[in-house]
């Protein structure tokens, strides 16, 4: 750890109070800050470049580098004990590393210049659906993922575990009308998919190319999936296509296929443009 004027205090009483109140939505809202835990969330957390704080463990082995990112960044830095470290935790072996951030999801839907790919999901309420979505649709090259009225809040500490960071790479935008984020989707340019049973195949419409088109895809509710007045809000209702014994795909499984096979159609179709010119 770095000694002299940067070495790193312990945390004050007030601020771990602070802390812990980000462990609820209430205080997430009321503080404007959400709470990051795990080694690789704090690191993509560090190459972010909104404001927070680093809140680590006096380890020297495990958390030397991460204190000494924060002072090249200008981040202040506090020391944690292992007692604190459980105050802050929830997960079963923390791994001693936290940071405090200001929040990065936003209510406004963003104008987004020609964008290729959009996740839209509708009443998620699952934190490790809702972040491993997020962490598709950034693995995939999404340009935004939208998260609308009645879905979990993005910020939820264990929807920013599941997202491994990816929440601060993309645009996330809550507590939206479904509505107003099909019309803003439709006004991007973007086909309406909704990835519900039933419809056309996933399959058929990769032959068809239809998914090189700019495309929105509409995730429904984990237990009830995309009520009938939900599904006409898309253009096509698509299935997965399914071949073993399992009843159906969770909804983080489905938006992966969902997702990759999207994204792979979108760039054959990209490079076969290339090679033609």
């Amino acid at each position: 750890m770095p000694d002299g004027p940067n070495a790193p205090a312990p945390i004050s009483k007030s601020a771990l109070r602070s802390a812990r109140r980000l462990l609820s939505r209430r205080g997430r809202e009321e503080a404007g800050a959400f709470l990051v835990e795990g080694s690789q969330a704090v690191r993509e957390a560090l190459g972010w470049k909104g404001r927070m704080s680093l809140l680590a463990t006096s380890d020297p082995l495990r958390d030397q580098s991460f204190v000494r990112a924060a002072h090249d960044r200008g981040v202040r830095v506090v020391t944690l004990s292992e007692a604190e470290v459980s105050a802050l935790s929830e997960t079963v072996t923390s791994q001693g590393l936290f940071a405090v951030c200001s929040s990065v999801a936003g209510t406004e839907l963003p104008a987004l210049e020609h964008p290729g790919l959009v996740v839209i999901c509708a009443q998620v309420r699952d934190p490790g659906n809702a972040g491993t979505v997020i962490r598709c649709a950034d693995a995939f090259g999404a340009a935004a993922v939208v998260l609308t009225k009645g879905s979990v809040d993005p910020h939820n500490a264990k929807t920013v575990r599941a997202s491994v960071g990816s929440v601060f790479h993309l645009p996330v935008i809550s507590g939206v009308d479904l509505e107003d984020a099909v019309s803003w989707a439709r006004a991007a340019g973007l086909q309406i998919l909704a990835a519900d049973g039933g419809g056309r195949s996933l399959d058929e419409l990769a032959r068809e190319g239809r998914l090189a088109t700019p495309t929105a895809w509409l995730m429904g509710n984990e237990a009830w999936g995309l009520p009938d007045a939900e599904r006409v809000l898309a253009d096509q209702v698509v299935g997965v296509p399914m071949w073993g014994a399992a009843e159906s795909l969770n909804l983080s499984t489905a938006a992966a296929v969902c997702l990759y096979t999207t994204a792979s159609a979108q760039r054959r179709d990209k490079d076969r443009g290339t090679a033609l010119r």
